[in-house]
């Protein structure tokens, strides 16, 4: 019998400390199975800016038990899915979320900072468990166990490996060859504004998403209220950089939204210095999990920002790892394979329609964008997605039986 099937407790090694990595590891400790994650960063912290916390996100931090530190770092929305018209901001649709959230699906919706989340779930992880400064340049196989090598020359063995180092994934690359994604043709903007320097509009405990011919631009309140979270999405024309840290100028950001709301103009021109990167493609994998190793988060399924669905989902595939290993950790490819099967679905529809959103979000004025305007005052896209809301890995048939 191969050695990743004799161990009552796999020795577990996690590529990436990332939210995925960090919830992954908490999981896992929560199921008594000890593990070590290994990031190339010299210490921890997220680049960007804010991101949604979705039910089926708060859920699963209610389940660690950090959701009450969440509470006092994050933004409760009251009103989510308001769509503008971006000309004048004509409210299309809105979203009543104080009431609606909590009775359809038990829990609230927030938006918080990257790094604050990061920080809430890396609380829920054992002290000792992250080794910072290691870049994992190389997965390898050592007789019947996979291995790590890093930059330094050190290899380490596991009886299971998983994949959580983003987008661009060594692990990813050495399971699937990791084929080069296709340019998009849109690149993204953001920038964080000072809430004493944002227009009252964009203060308000709601998530906003103005929409446009060629473009659409979202915002809200996060860090308790003190910032706006500002992101926009237009065509990159020759644009292809894929990075937290590329720049680009306010007057380039300001010339993307010529002739929107001017009230959107003023909250660009409070945000300074704007990031910008480019969206590039990639397309479902069939299968990512091999033998004792596996993909987690981005690593496994990079999505487009349109469902606000990435750091949830990478949060989902950690809970629902952690009860595969934890249900037969005597056999880990058995367990990675289970995992695979229950979430690569799920994740497979998330991607495509998150990619069909840009198409919907940036028609043209005309019959087409007159058709879905009037579509979306007849739309409820908290019960419509329900079926991303509602999700519980605990609740499923595989685990609640």
């Amino acid at each position: 019998m191969e050695m990743t099937q004799r161990r009552s407790t796999p020795e577990i090694a996690i590529v990436g400390a990332g939210i995925g990595g960090l919830a992954a590891a908490a999981f896992l400790h929560r199921a008594g199975l000890p593990c070590r994650l290994y990031e190339q960063a010299p210490e921890l912290k997220e680049v960007g800016a804010g991101l949604v916390v979705a039910p089926n996100a708060a859920r699963l931090l209610r389940r660690l038990g950090v959701l009450g530190e969440l509470e006092r770092r994050a933004v409760r929305l009251d009103v989510g899915w308001e769509f503008r018209r971006w000309q004048d901001g004509t409210v299309l649709s809105a979203e009543e979320l104080t009431a609606s959230c909590e009775r359809l699906y038990g829990e609230q919706t927030y938006t918080v900072h990257r790094a604050d989340l990061l920080e809430i779930v890396r609380a829920a992880v054992p002290d000792g468990a992250i080794q910072l400064g290691r870049r994992c340049v190389e997965l390898m196989q050592r007789g019947d166990r996979p291995a790590l090598r890093f930059d330094d020359g050190e290899v380490v063995e596991a009886d299971v490996v998983i994949g959580a180092d983003g987008v661009h994934s060594v692990v990813r690359r050495a399971l699937t060859g990791s084929p080069a994604p296709v340019y998009s043709g849109m690149c993204a903007f953001r920038a964080l504004v000072p809430a004493e320097r944002a227009p009252s509009l964009a203060r308000r405990n709601a998530q906003t998403l103005w929409i446009g011919p060629d473009h659409h631009l979202v915002h809200y309140p996060i860090c308790a209220g003190k910032l706006v979270n500002l992101v926009a999405f237009a065509p990159a024309g020759d644009y292809s950089v894929e990075s937290w840290s590329a720049t680009a100028t306010v007057e380039e950001f300001l010339a993307e939204f010529e002739g929107w709301d001017p009230r959107l103009l003023e909250l660009i021109r409070a945000g300074g210095v704007p990031g910008r990167w480019a969206l590039l493609d990639r397309a479902p994998l069939s299968r990512w999990s091999h033998g004792p190793v596996t993909l987690l988060g981005d690593a496994a399924h990079p999505m487009f920002p349109f469902f606000a669905q990435g750091a949830a989902q990478a949060l989902e595939d950690a809970a629902v790892l952690a009860r595969c290993l934890a249900a037969d950790a005597t056999d880990p490819s058995g367990a990675l394979q289970r995992y695979e099967a229950l979430r690569i679905s799920r994740t497979t529809k998330l991607q495509q329609i998150s990619r069909g959103r840009s198409h919907i979000n940036h028609l043209p004025d005309g019959p087409d964008q007159q058709a879905r305007d009037a579509a979306f005052a007849d739309s409820d896209p908290l019960v419509a997605n329900g079926w991303i809301y509602e999700y519980d890995p605990d609740a499923t048939p595989a685990f609640s039986g």
